[in-house]
């Protein structure tokens, strides 16, 4: 499985998780980049996503819902901070509305997605950084930490097919 580690600090407030994908920088960064190939592997299998808006480009929001197996739509959003292609990304992530507007109720987490070349492909370094220990401890218990870790096992079968 490509996930490696996860780890998890309420006092630095931060959720890291790293993988190792069987495929170049490169492709793992188009993964990223494309929405159509992104909403195949963001999320848990049954929670399939759409990408309503998605531009890996600064300054950029990026919107997406994933649906439930009862048709429960969760919306999202990204907005982009920075893109060093093919190397790193950072977003704010945060929580929205059916209307994909922003949910001011759950938190906001700061993010930084790391892409590296090893000897056998890529390894990846996600960090999310949350504002207070009781943001992070809100997305744990809302199943975070199981969630991405589903989404992110996708990825090397995902782009082995494609």
């Amino acid at each position: 499985m490509p996930v490696t580690d996860i780890t998890k600090d309420l006092d630095a407030r931060t959720l890291v998780i790293t993988a190792e994908f069987a495929a170049p920088v490169e492709r793992v960064w188009a993964l990223y980049e494309d929405p159509r190939q992104l909403e195949q592997v963001w999320g848990p299998p049954q929670y399939p996503a759409t990408f309503v808006d998605h531009e890996l480009r600064p300054g950029t929001r990026s919107t997406y819902y994933m649906t439930s197996p009862e048709g429960e739509k969760f919306a999202g959003y990204w907005d982009i901070a920075e893109v060093a292609a093919p190397q790193r990304f950072t977003f704010s992530d945060g929580f929205a509305h059916a209307d994909l507007t922003p949910n001011p109720d759950l938190p906001v987490s700061e993010n930084v997605y790391v892409l590296e070349a090893t000897a056998t492909g890529t390894r990846a370094t996600y960090t999310s950084t949350f504002p207070t220990a009781e943001g992070l401890q809100t997305v744990l218990d809302m199943g975070v930490e199981e969630g991405s870790k589903a989404a992110i096992n996708q990825i090397d079968g995902y782009l082995a097919a494609h």
